[in-house]
């Protein structure tokens, strides 16, 4: 079966492509907020749902109504619809779950900052990206684009750039041979993360880096007055650290992946979302939580695509059950050390965690 893969590129608008694109952003923008508005007068007035169908069937009149709405590829709008319907999928769906969240939400300005082309209206030439209503934009593709195009989507980062990525249907890759080899991984405050056979990989220095240039660049901000040349100042230096950090994180957690993947055909994680882990929020474990998330991700995904096995585990007891005999052993947070009174096994606490995981993770894939 092909898998689904996204491939990410900068490209290179002129200033009067950049123009159009702000206002194919704005354009989705106010269909989105005029969706949302529709739907949510449908609901309150009359207590019906609408479904994307019924929505997308609008688009049409709006575009009588406002003709600049026919500057934007027709796809691209009922993408947005789309978006609007994935919202609320998502919103009745907690509501069942018995959660409180929050109604869809109306977008304000500069708060949409992508568009989506579906199936048609784009292609690729040598070193252009054309797009339908607004022409060939120069693109620096840094790799080929291997595999059929699915869909493309448009962004505009915080700090001006603009990346388009895309989704891309590619074979999976034999290439990496099988190692017979399995291996339980445990994410660490001490240190990234702990492998089952000790091995440990360090936080990267560059974490504890950005962090004080983050923390100095979100003072300067909030000192800065609003509306002042200087908060605009202080607003782009605090997005340049967000970019260079996603940067960064996202070189390191590539790297990370792919040697796992190369070295062991089962990596069994801890299913993270189950502890809600983003409850204490400091700053440093927001950088760390979103390395760690994104490692499973593209562990998962690097696993798939050469035919290995990610296995995600409950980490309910992981560290404080003995990795030897299986006694429960309490230990606070503190304790960086497993002693068992039971069995006398002594052992680097998360090292015994990233033990118990594999254990989990094999034992879950002799059930499948």
């Amino acid at each position: 079966s092909d898998l689904l893969k996204v491939l990410r590129y900068r490209i290179y608008p002129t200033k009067s492509q950049r123009t159009k694109m702000d206002d194919t952003l704005e354009l989705c923008r106010w269909t989105y907020n005029e969706v949302i508005a529709i739907r949510m007068n449908a609901y309150e007035q009359e207590s019906k749902s609408l479904s994307y169908y019924d929505t997308k069937k609008l688009l049409p009149g709006w575009k009588e109504e406002k003709p600049e709405l026919k500057e934007v590829h027709s796809q691209v709008l009922q993408e947005v619809v789309k978006r609007v319907d994935l919202a609320y999928q998502a919103f009745f769906r907690r509501v069942k779950a018995g959660e409180n969240p929050g109604y869809p939400r109306f977008k304000g300005y500069g708060r949409y900052d992508s568009f989506t082309y579906t199936q048609s209206g784009f292609s690729l030439k040598p070193g252009k990206l054309w797009l339908s209503k607004i022409g060939d934009i120069k693109i620096k593709l840094h790799r080929a684009v291997d595999g059929e195009i699915q869909r493309l989507n448009i962004r505009r980062m915080p700090t001006g750039k603009w990346f388009v990525s895309f989704l891309v249907e590619v074979e999976p890759d034999e290439s990496l041979s099988k190692t017979g080899l399995s291996i339980g991984v445990d994410v660490g405050l001490k240190s990234f993360i702990t492998l089952s056979n000790g091995e440990q990989v360090d936080n990267p220095r560059f974490f504890v880096h950005e962090e004080n240039a983050l923390a100095k660049a979100q003072r300067k901000l909030s000192n800065s007055e609003k509306g002042t040349p200087e908060r605009a100042r202080a607003l782009k230096v605090v997005h340049r650290v967000h970019e260079r950090i996603t940067n960064k994180r996202d070189d390191f957690v590539q790297k990370l992946s792919i040697s796992l993947v190369k070295s062991y055909d089962l990596i069994a994680f801890e299913d993270l979302n189950i502890k809600g882990m983003v409850k204490n929020h400091c700053l440093a474990k927001h950088i760390t939580d979103a390395a760690w998330n994104k490692l499973i991700t593209t562990t998962s995904y690097k696993a798939e695509w050469a035919g290995k096995r990610v296995e995600l585990v409950n980490p309910n007891g992981t560290s404080q059950i003995c990795s030897d005999c299986g006694q429960v052993v309490q230990k606070d947070l503190s304790e960086r050390v497993h002693r068992c009174s039971f069995c006398g096994l002594t052992l680097d606490r998360d090292h015994n965690a990233a033990i118990n995981i594999l254990r989990l993770g094999l034992q879950s894939v002799a059930k499948a």
